[in-house]
């Protein structure tokens, strides 16, 4: 169902799964800012709603996950007369949460779509997509560069936004740690769906817990890195589902959890 207005962007939720999907497949599911807009909506949904445990976003066809900020729109725009925000006053396609999100990469990745797969904490990919950092070949800002060495290696990042004039395939992306698993494009979303539906026989609040130290870890000292992760920890104290873990484990059986 689409989230609000035109369908250019897909919300469903399942069993606690929801699937966002980028709905400009004429365009390669480019970001334009009507898009933006829906996507900072989606995951501020996603956020707040206590019976979503996962999400998976994902792009329309099998041509391009997201191939960026849309500059056929911007052109559009400019002989309209019509202002664009920079990207400090525009919405953030990124999602800010502690849930787990997984990005279904059907196609070409780039640009913006490029930040927002690697915003994702996992990457599954269909064989025959590429993605890569373009940036360098017309001059263009690449905002996202400083996350880059939280998902490749030093050396990896230089390659893929220095030398912007080349794609990279899936299984390089898989070789280089920043593709989790390559799938056929048939498989795609049945595997994606496979590792979301993990998720839902796992305790929320210590998924979330785990998500948030390591990455803010990634930023702590070694020391203060485990004085945050020993006080954010504390907050499964006397939950339900900690007791019920524990019960689970003693009786041999799954434990249903409840996120109380």
């Amino acid at each position: 169902m689409p989230l609000t207005g035109p369908d250019i962007l897909l919300y469903e939720k399942k069993d606690r799964i929801v699937t966002i999907t980028l709905n400009r497949p004429e365009r390669l599911n480019a970001l334009s800012l009507e898009l933006e807009e829906r996507l900072a909506e989606a995951w501020e949904r996603f956020r707040d709603d206590d019976d979503a445990w996962v999400a998976i976003v994902t792009g329309s066809g099998d041509k391009a996950f997201c191939v960026g900020f849309d500059l056929k729109d911007q052109a559009e725009r400019d002989r309209a007369g019509v202002e664009i925000p920079d990207v400090a006053n525009r919405p953030s396609i990124r999602p800010e949460t502690w849930k787990p999100i997984i990005a279904a990469i059907n196609g070409y990745v780039v640009g913006g779509g490029f930040s927002l797969a690697q915003a994702c904490d996992i990457r599954i990919a269909a064989e025959h997509i590429e993605f890569g950092i373009t940036e360098t070949q017309w001059n263009a800002p690449v905002p996202f560069a400083y996350e880059l060495t939280r998902t490749l290696h030093l050396g990896h990042a230089l390659e893929i936004a220095l030398w912007g004039d080349r794609r990279i395939s899936a299984q390089r992306g898989y070789e280089i740690g920043w593709i989790n698993e390559v799938v056929s494009k048939e498989q795609l979303m049945d595997r994606a769906m496979e590792w979301a539906s993990r998720m839902l026989d796992l305790a929320p609040r210590s998924v979330r817990n785990i998500k948030e130290i390591i990455y803010r870890g990634f930023h702590l000292s070694p020391s203060d890195g485990a004085a945050y992760a020993a006080a954010l920890e504390t907050n499964l104290h006397g939950m339900e589902d900690s007791i019920e873990g524990a019960r689970a484990f003693k009786e041999h059986r799954k434990p249903q959890f409840k996120n109380r």
